[in-house]
């Protein structure tokens, strides 16, 4: 095996492992690794990572449906408008400048790690009736899927605590919905950014076993360990490659 191929094989683990852990989907993890180790545009990393994410959602879901928190009806309506939107996003980040699409998804990584610190504090909200509760999920879904297209990740970040303030939902039952409607929706986008060249077919082959071993492991531990000094150490690390991000100038567009 190539060298080329065993980086990607990591990077897909490492992503998938992170993300499954914390309910994140990998994506906020595999786009700084295809940009900075394996030497990716930012374009295609945001397209590729996406297209990787679909079967990220499929681990971690099957996860933690094993351990029975994943709500169908939340994971429903969040999709239902991601879809709708995820398309959109992916081709407002193929028009961007490059330099802007590094400093947005800094940004987008430094609002992630801001969760995550607070992602203890986080008070559920009260359970309202069943219409308002899928009218508030749906409003997230389309967020989401914008910010899922465009930033080539799968929106665990957003949906999570909008499900534990805007649905009253557990963590957990929260992060394993988010897995399941990262799937529909990182179709739509990731669909969007292959049309658009932005999907390495040669990569994806070897990020995908990456991805579905790390995520599955990352989702069944999370439901048996405490991840606190995890969830904190990996929250830091997005400060500080956030920050780098956020405050790049004119960065060299490469090619992959």
């Amino acid at each position: 095996m190539g060298t080329m191929r065993w980086l990607y094989l990591g990077i897909g683990t490492a992503a998938g492992f992170f993300g499954g852990l914390v309910g994140l989907g990998g994506g906020i993890v595999m786009v700084p690794l295809l940009t900075g180790a394996a030497g990716f545009s930012q374009r295609r990393a945001h397209g590729t990572s996406l297209a990787a994410l679909v079967f990220t959602g499929i681990a971690g879901a099957a996860a933690y449906a094993l351990s029975g928190t994943v709500d169908l009806l939340a994971s429903g309506a969040l999709a239902s408008t991601a879809v709708l939107s995820a398309g959109a996003g992916a081709r407002n980040a193929h028009h961007l400048p490059a330099d802007r699409l590094k400093r947005y998804f800094g940004i987008f990584q430094l609002g992630v790690a801001l969760l995550l610190f607070v992602k203890p504090w986080l008070v559920h909200g009260n359970i309202p009736g069943i219409w308002m509760r899928v009218f508030l999920l749906m409003a997230a879904g389309g967020a989401t899927g914008y910010l899922s297209g465009m930033m080539g990740v799968g929106g665990g970040s957003i949906m999570v605590p909008a499900m534990v303030l805007l649905a009253g939902m557990g963590q957990h039952v929260a992060q394993g919905s988010a897995l399941l409607a990262m799937v529909p929706a990182g179709i739509a986008g990731g669909t969007a950014h292959y049309r658009l060249g932005n999907v390495a077919r040669d990569a994806l082959w070897w990020l995908l076993p990456g991805i579905i071993v790390g995520t599955f492991t990352g989702g069944r531990a999370a439901a048996a360990i405490d991840g606190n000094w995890l969830r904190m150490l990996f929250a830091c690390v997005l400060v500080y490659v956030g920050t780098r991000y956020a405050m790049t100038s004119a960065p060299s567009e490469k090619l992959a």
